[in-house]
């Protein structure tokens, strides 16, 4: 098949699925060509490997072509620096940069309800694809772009000029403030965010919305769509579908470091096991509850053991099973587990509402999240 029978079935499939939803976005998904956004290849993961491992698949590889415009993302970069013309082989180091998957690029597209007229600040250009998309649909004066990284930066604005487009592109921390180009009527993070920063809100027009993916280090996210107040505050819901995206970079967690001694503290029994945040909407209830705890497996004595640790502050838990039952042992300022079950209990409690009926209320940067009956 050629690039435009796969666009066309591309927009079959994001149809068929609800990610399309009007005629405006489906004109736009059939009038940019995904495959010119990744004429630098990608990453493919290594089936099996632990670590993961990534090989490069590059523009003369048979698979490309097609592989552009499956409903998957595609990474782009690895560890900060690496594309796929960098690479022979394998690596096993963590993605940086990558290509949204098409139909969650769309959703977002359709969730910001953007119409003619309205002028966009896009968090995080990467490839170029969704500023593309953008573009076609508003016009290159209404859309905005703001990458950190100059290399990416680069590659998207070249690819973007192949298409046609010239959108107002700039290279630095999209979370602060760019006032030459304000005040916007939307705004979208293509990006995890850990906190809502309120440079965002302040460049949002009074009724205007911001897109975001609000996420902690955990690695629960969720999509939300705030509406942007007259007196400066901001407030709105999650959206649900378990989105997930990689951190912005000044969001990223510190390095762990040197291990705490996990003989010290108290220990008892625990309410609940590490095992219960393997679903995703407890585990993004624990997260609102300690959001800057990093999750680490360890084995010790050779039993698995699952700690939980604030760098910043020092505290810490670790849990470890015995015979069905869990003991949790913490140090620190403060007690991460007895907090993270508290906020579990009061959420089931209140009969674990779904996420989507959260409320979320910006009057600073710290967002105040709350389910009905907390």
């Amino acid at each position: 098949m050629n690039d435009t029978e796969l666009r066309a079935r591309l927009v079959e499939r994001l149809t068929t699925g609800g990610h399309l939803r009007t005629e405006p976005w489906r004109e736009a998904v059939s009038a940019v060509p995904r495959h010119e956004f990744l004429r630098g290849g990608f990453f493919q993961e290594v089936a099996g490997s632990t670590p993961t491992a990534w090989a490069p698949v590059v523009e003369d590889d048979p698979r490309w072509l097609e592989s552009c415009y499956e409903d998957v993302s595609l990474v782009t970069q690895i560890a900060g620096t690496v594309v796929p013309g960098d690479m022979h082989g394998e690596i096993m180091r963590a993605p940086t940069s990558s290509s949204t998957m098409p139909g969650l690029v769309v959703r977002m597209l359709e969730e910001l309800q953007v119409d003619t007229g309205h002028r966009v600040l896009e968090i995080g250009t990467g490839t170029g694809y969704s500023t593309a998309l953008m573009c076609q649909r508003l016009g290159d004066d209404s859309v905005t772009s703001v990458e950190v990284d100059q290399d990416v930066s680069t590659r998207a604005r070249n690819a973007l000029g192949h298409c046609g487009f010239a959108p107002n592109l700039i290279v630095g921390d999209g979370l602060a403030r760019y006032k030459d180009g304000a005040p916007y009527d939307r705004v979208i993070a293509a990006c995890g965010l850990l906190t809502v920063p309120r440079e965002l809100i302040e460049q949002t027009r009074p009724g205007g919305i911001v897109l975001v993916t609000l996420c902690g280090w955990l690695y629960s996210s969720e999509l939300a769509r705030l509406t942007v107040h007259p007196d400066g505050t901001a407030s709105g819901r999650f959206l649900g579908g378990q989105v997930s995206f990689m951190l912005a970079r000044p969001h990223l967690p510190p390095p762990l470091g040197l291990l705490p001694d996990l003989d010290e503290g108290d220990e008892r029994r625990a309410v609940f096991g590490a095992d219960v945040i393997d679903d995703w909407n407890t585990r993004f209830v624990a997260q609102l509850a300690v959001p800057r705890a990093q999750r680490v497996g360890l084995t010790r004595e050779g039993r698995t053991q699952h700690l939980f640790l604030d760098v910043d502050t020092g505290a810490w838990a670790v849990l470890r099973e015995h015979d069905g039952w869990w003991t949790v042992r913490q140090n620190g300022p403060s007690r991460i587990w007895d907090t993270i079950e508290a906020h579990i209990t009061r959420w089931r409690g209140a009969g674990a509402p779904p996420l989507g009926e959260f409320e979320i209320i910006i009057t600073s940067e710290r967002p105040s999240i709350t389910w009905p009956g907390h």
